[in-house]
């Protein structure tokens, strides 16, 4: 709009041509010289193949690291028993081969590497080794080892394990038997490999590990907020380049880093030091890191209590929180362990085995059971035998 344009049209029509074309308003500034600096960044993530989350995750990050040997440890602490139909086994050489799968590892070991595969990796494999057509030893294959070989209709018809040079292929026979038993997490995009929990947690992990990062790079500069150096100049006086140069490389050399942490700052003349605080938004990277480690035990299935987080603990004390954990965690990793180990024996076996968990011999439910054995225990209106079947137990034997 310009000014002639609230003059009436009549008015406007009597005035020259050239004094109605006005050049367009232009605005100045007479400040100095202005630059406007927009950067938009976007974050690096770390990718989720296998390499990368055992390095960035189970090697390095703690929080991580406690989940993996939680899970992994408490499930193979449990006492595997085998049936055939309903009687259980106390005799039987597939109860050595658990209880020593090979000679490096005893059972409790061996597991612990296939649940540690099975949480980093989404994947776990174990090799069966016969000699005679009869299962000897058991060996855990790391993942990244692995691949599954398929046919022309996408089913799985083998595996191959490579080690450096060397490639073994095992195939699945004609009756179903394969010789490395695949143990996958479930993963909604994949028909063959597992989804690990850490992957859903990766975001987490990495904003876990920034601010691990970020609180080492305080502590190496004097592991408190920076400040500036005031130079207060006289009038007409200012540092030349060589003062300039000699005071930074002082300050560099003689008070940056965590071994010089509380030395007193020797100034000369005219130069003043201005500590600069963080405000409490600046310090929010604590409240972040916490809040990552909780995703992290969520994704992995442990509530927040047991692992020392703080923050939304909404159990009312530690064994609430680990019997959840055991309940929701544990047994169904171990159930679905348990039936995989049960399909593939029992056809190598050419028997019906059932390998299944002890549960009165977890010391987690310890306090669960008693409250069950209490209860069966006044039930007045049943027998021994029905109260022995109602904990698990079979009838006793009469005759």
């Amino acid at each position: 709009m310009t000014k002639f344009s609230v003059l009436p049209a009549w008015v406007r029509a009597t005035l020259p041509y050239g004094l109605m074309k006005e050049k367009p308003e232009q605005k100045s500034y007479s400040g100095g010289s202005v630059f406007a600096l927009h950067a938009q960044i976007r974050a690096a993530w770390s990718s989720g193949d296998y390499a990368t989350l055992s390095k960035v995750g189970y090697m390095r990050n703690p929080v991580v690291n406690r989940c993996v040997r939680m899970i992994a440890e408490s499930a193979a602490s449990a006492e595997l028993i085998l049936f055939q139909g309903r009687q259980e086994l106390d005799n039987h050489p597939l109860l050595s081969l658990i209880k020593r799968p090979n000679t490096r590892q005893s059972g409790k070991s061996f597991f612990e590497t296939v649940y540690g595969h099975l949480l980093v990796s989404g994947n776990a494999y174990i090799e069966m080794t016969k000699i005679d057509e009869v299962p000897r030893e058991l060996h855990a294959l790391r993942p990244d080892r692995v691949r599954i070989l398929t046919d022309t209709n996408g089913w799985p018809k083998g595996y191959e394990h490579k080690t450096g040079k060397r490639t073994i292929r095992q195939m699945i026979d004609d009756r179903g038997n394969s010789p490395v038993l695949h143990l996958a997490q479930f993963h909604p995009l994949d028909d063959h490999y597992g989804f690990p929990p850490l992957q859903a947690a990766l975001m987490a992990l990495d904003v876990h590990n920034a601010a691990s990062q970020w609180n080492k790079s305080l502590l190496d500069n004097s592991a408190r907020p920076s400040g500036a150096l005031v130079y207060s100049a006289k009038e007409g006086h200012n540092l030349t380049e060589e003062q300039f140069d000699r005071l930074k490389r002082e300050l560099e050399d003689g008070y940056s880093g965590a071994h010089q942490a509380g030395r007193p700052l020797l100034l000369e003349g005219g130069l003043d030091w201005k500590a600069m605080g963080y405000s409490p938004r600046d310090m929010d990277f604590m409240e972040a890191k916490n809040g990552a480690s909780r995703d992290i035990a969520l994704a992995f299935g442990i509530p927040p209590m047991l692992l020392g987080i703080p923050g939304d603990n909404t159990y009312s004390n530690y064994r609430e929180a680990n019997r959840a954990f055991w309940r929701q965690t544990i047994l169904p990793l171990l159930g679905r362990t348990c039936d995989g180990l049960s399909h593939w024996f029992s056809g190598h076996l050419e028997e019906e085995l059932r390998i299944d968990f002890d549960v009165d011999r977890i010391e987690g439910l310890a306090l669960e059971r008693e409250a069950l054995w209490k209860r069966i225990g006044n039930a007045g209106f049943l027998e021994d035998d029905e109260k022995r079947q109602a904990v698990g137990y079979s009838p006793r034997d009469n005759t």
